[in-house]
């Protein structure tokens, strides 16, 4: 059985822009906390792809974490389940190399 990547880059994409998968440009954290996508990646045509390839790479570890904090905080996650992601969160960043914030 072959198993195809459905988040796998499209080929039509053929110029991508500077701001293409880059985390704190197409997704930045706003004023009140939360990431936002801004306007002008709102109208971009490549903001599904350019989402999805900057939540797969190295900052996209991070996103999750922000993730399980705001649910830890909030009270719709408990500590077990809050630990057991982030230690998942932690080894997956440590197997990618990507442990500059530990």
């Amino acid at each position: 059985m072959i198993m195809i990547n459905r988040f796998k880059m499209p080929e039509n994409i053929s110029e991508k822009k500077d701001c293409f998968g880059d985390m704190e440009k197409v997704f930045p954290t706003g004023s009140d906390g939360l990431r936002h996508s801004p306007e002008s990646c709102l109208k971009c045509r490549d903001k599904t792809q350019c989402l999805r390839a900057a939540i797969q790479g190295s900052q996209g570890i991070k996103v999750k974490e922000e993730k399980v904090d705001r649910a830890y905080e909030s009270g719709t996650m408990g500590f077990f389940e809050r630990w057991s992601r982030k230690k998942y969160l932690y080894s997956k960043k440590k197997r990618e190399g990507n442990h500059e914030n530990d």
